[in-house]
């Protein structure tokens, strides 16, 4: 059901404007510093943070009900939409090392501009990270900015995540303490593969940062990280445990590298990543056979990789990954698996009642008769799907049921999500 609350509540006033004076709205020749700035502070109030920017319409924003206008904004004009693309572009490259390169920031800026702009003509796709932008005259700025642009019936499109500036506690996530722990544990292992799986917008880059971060501030690790755009950023200081209020070096050293930025590719990102000597490896996405194929090399020789796969649930990421080969290959495949893999976590975000909902299923391969299972699976198997049932592991639906006895999602929901349509096991 659509709900656009904004079109029949008028909006919380702006900072630093008054409820007389109303809230900014777009105006013609307006820079795209000034627009993303009404946009980012109206989010802000609002407490949301993906955004859907389009020519000639208002804004969208993503929220528990669904999709809302922000109609008191007014309309964006392509011209709105040029000049958004470009300050965006410009704060990409204001976060940048600039290593190399003799001439200022300024001449740079103009310069990536237009490359930028000349190499979205060509493949009518950018996806890259920025710094935050400045929502107003007091210096505050906005989280840093994952976006997508592209091209539709409409022109010029624009899609755009505010990143928290802080990595949640696992424990904030709406992960169970039992698969929190068991999750940390597993991190700690010498080499292996964790894949942390589920639809776009479903919090697995969260969900592997709050691990890294995690990592990093408790055990002495290299960690290096390829990622296409980086979305959380680590610090290299944490808070002294000794003595609060100080700060001190974290055990952990990050290497994080972004595609276009630090390396010119994927491919290349992931042929250099073991030439850093690192213990942990993360890999943003395992896109292809070649990314799959580094990932079970690297697990194979001694490294912990941990990656993310668009799949639902443990035995549809074994059929991904499957995928991937040869059918005459997969034998051997679901061999090195059945050696390497130490778990999936299968996680998605549902409309609750109240907010958002983080639901998933989570596959420990910690004992024989799973990794059997695993090695033997051939696709229509059940075998995977029962050892997902056994103790320590948490299968979807079963996750799904506990969020609906608990009030917290509403029966439809509960229907609309479950893995097993058939199954008309009663509540």
């Amino acid at each position: 059901m659509f709900i656009s609350a904004t079109a029949t509540l008028e909006p919380p006033p702006l900072p630093g404007r008054s409820a007389a004076g109303g809230a900014a709205r777009f105006v013609a020749g307006m820079g795209g510093r000034d627009l993303l700035g009404i946009i980012f502070r109206v989010c802000r109030e609002l407490t949301v943070s993906d955004i859907q920017m389009r020519a000639a319409r208002p804004v969208y924003i993503h929220t528990n009900h669904g999709m809302e206008k922000l109609d008191h904004l007014g309309i964006l004009t392509p011209e709105h939409l040029d000049e958004i693309l470009k300050e965006l572009i410009r704060n990409r490259e204001s976060s940048s090392h600039g290593f190399g390169l003799d001439h200022s920031l300024d001449e740079r800026v103009d310069e990536k501009i237009r490359l930028a702009i000349a190499d979205f003509t060509r493949s009518r796709v950018a996806d890259f990270s920025c710094d935050g932008v400045l929502m107003g005259e007091n210096g505050e700025r906005s989280g840093r900015l994952r976006i997508q642009a592209h091209l539709s019936s409409s022109g010029l499109g624009i899609t755009c995540r505010i990143l928290s500036d802080s990595i949640p506690e696992l424990e904030a996530l709406g992960i169970d303490p039992d698969t929190t722990s068991t999750l940390r544990h597993c991190v700690l292992k010498r080499a292996g593969l964790c894949l942390v799986t589920g639809p776009t917008g479903s919090g697995k880059s969260t969900t592997l940062a709050s691990l890294i971060d995690w990592l990093r501030r408790h055990h002495p690790k290299h960690i290096v990280t390829v990622e296409d755009p980086i979305e959380y950023q680590y610090p290299d200081a944490m808070d002294d445990p000794q003595y609060p209020g100080h700060r001190i070096p974290s055990p952990s050293i990050v290497t994080q590298q972004e595609v276009g930025r630090d390396v010119h590719s994927y491919r290349q990102g992931l042929k250099d990543v073991l030439r850093k000597a690192p213990h942990v490896i993360l890999l943003g996405e395992i896109r292809d056979r070649e990314a799959m194929e580094t990932c079970m090399e690297a697990a194979q020789t001694g490294h912990l990789v941990l990656s993310t796969l668009h799949t639902t649930g443990a035995v549809k990421t074994i059929g991904r990954i499957l995928e991937l080969y040869p059918k005459e290959n997969h034998a051997a495949v679901l061999s090195r698996l059945a050696e390497i893999l130490i778990f999936i976590h299968s996680q998605g975000l549902l409309a609750g009642i109240q907010r958002r909902v983080l639901t998933y299923e989570f596959l420990h391969n910690n004992d024989d008769a799973i990794s059997s299972a695993i090695a033997n699976y051939d696709g229509g198997a059940r075998s995977l799907e029962d050892v997902i049932r056994r103790s320590g592991n948490i299968e979807w639906d079963t996750n799904l049921r506990r969020l609906l006895n608990r009030g917290l999602i509403t029966h439809e929901t509960f229907t609309n999500a479950k893995m097993n349509r058939n199954d008309d096991e009663p509540l």
